[in-house]
């Protein structure tokens, strides 16, 4: 029965889960950025790490206890891109780096919540259903003779590296690991998986979506509430036929460059900058000629400038002359295993995964595992558009179905 997934803790969620790389509330914007463009995961965690020994002396921390580090939010590339699309920051991207990673973090609260190893999974359903994103659960203390002596290496950058907390080891969960363990469990749920998702009403009509034709600049706010929302933006005509999406998820593979791409583009034009298989030449002259009719010349100099100070030798020649390169050329390919397959594609080439109102709910689920987004899609046969499918929507049906065994 269901209620048996009830005796879970969180811990048992976590096996396999790599340690956070921490990033300090103190580092700039330009440390952030350097972190992002070498970490394995789209987001990176930021840390607001108190004094240990005040903890101690008041008898709340031992050796090596983690009390006073607390995980005060993630950004990812997203967040850093569409700070540099700011009117203020367009003249001189540089400049704008060098501001707190705060100018960045986002100001909502309960995005990131910490857990307990021993808390239940109806725990964890619930915060995520009250708004967090990712639960910050502290790692077993056993580690490794090799993993404790790099604890004590002194770090080569104290602005980019969090040492207060270096005793213990963090990782966390998201939706997605919660609802990939529902999805190893699926049959104690039955019928449940096999309805539609139409009959269980978690279809959202609330969407974000942009015509084809309106500048891309209008959307950086849509595009800011998508990476909060973890949902994405519709590009759509004027009759409300879906042609594709703007997703946080493709712009998070982009660097920092992508900002002028988005400064001087249409929403369609943007969607085929950001396309797997890279800007069409002709889309690269016109974000050249625009930016230079706006005498925004000096922002492509400094993005180039940027480019080849935050990063190693990732980019082409080709990518270093235009001092356009959209996507990040990082040797861990299988981080973008979703954003460059064309198979889940639909027509039109929009890079968006979609389903009909008829989809099963479990069919739904392995459609957005497997290709790694939170969110897909609903349309109906001619293409119009429906609304949007979560995984937040799809916890509440599972929370209301464990909740007689609560």
């Amino acid at each position: 029965m269901a209620v048996s997934l009830l005796a879970h803790e969180v811990s048992d969620l976590c096996l396999g889960k790599p340690a956070l790389k921490p990033l300090p509330l103190s580092a700039t914007v330009a440390d952030a950025l350097a972190a992002l463009k070498t970490s394995d995961d789209y987001f990176i965690s930021v840390w607001n790490c108190s004094d240990h020994s005040v903890a101690a002396r008041n008898g709340f921390a031992e050796e090596n206890d983690d009390l006073g580090c607390r995980c005060v939010g993630k950004l990812c590339m997203v967040d850093v891109i569409c700070y540099l699309c700011r009117e203020e920051n367009l003249l001189s991207p540089s400049a704008a780096l060098k501001a707190p990673v705060s100018a960045i973090l986002p100001k909502i609260s309960g995005l990131v919540k910490h857990v307990e190893p021993s808390s239940s999974l109806l725990e964890a359903i619930d915060l995520i259903l009250q708004g967090a994103q990712n639960l910050v659960v502290p790692l077993p203390a056993k580690r490794s003779s090799i993993a404790r002596r790099k604890q004590h290496q002194k770090p080569s950058s104290s602005s980019t590296i969090c040492t207060s907390h270096s005793g213990g080891e963090f990782c966390w969960l998201t939706q997605e690991d919660v609802i990939r363990f529902l999805l190893g469990s699926i049959g104690l749920f039955s019928p449940l998986p096999a309805l539609s998702i139409d009959t269980l009403s978690i279809i959202s009509a609330e969407v974000l979506a942009i015509d084809y034709y309106t500048p891309a600049s209008s959307a950086i706010g849509a595009i800011s509430n998508s990476l909060t929302t973890q949902t994405s933006v519709a590009i759509v005509d004027s009759e409300g036929i879906f042609i594709g999406e703007i997703s946080p998820n493709t712009l998070a593979c982009c660097d920092e460059t992508v900002a002028a791409a988005i400064t001087t583009l249409s929403a369609g034009d943007l969607m085929a900058y950001i396309d797997c298989g890279g800007p069409p030449e002709d889309i690269v002259r016109e974000v050249k000629a625009r930016l230079k009719e706006r005498n925004l010349e000096k922002m492509l100099e400094e993005f180039t400038i940027l480019s080849s100070a935050v990063t190693d030798s990732s980019y082409s020649s080709s990518d270093e002359e235009s001092g356009l390169s959209p996507r990040r050329s990082l040797p861990r390919s299988g981080r973008y295993s979703r954003s460059f397959s064309y198979s889940a594609r639909m027509v039109r080439k929009a890079e968006a995964i979609v389903c009909h109102p008829k989809s099963s709910l479990v069919a739904v689920m392995i459609q957005a595992i497997a290709h790694r987004v939170n969110y897909l899609w609903v349309i109906e046969d001619d293409f119009s558009l429906v609304g949007i499918v979560t995984f937040s929507n799809m916890l509440k049906v599972f929370r209301e179905h464990l909740e007689p065994f609560a």
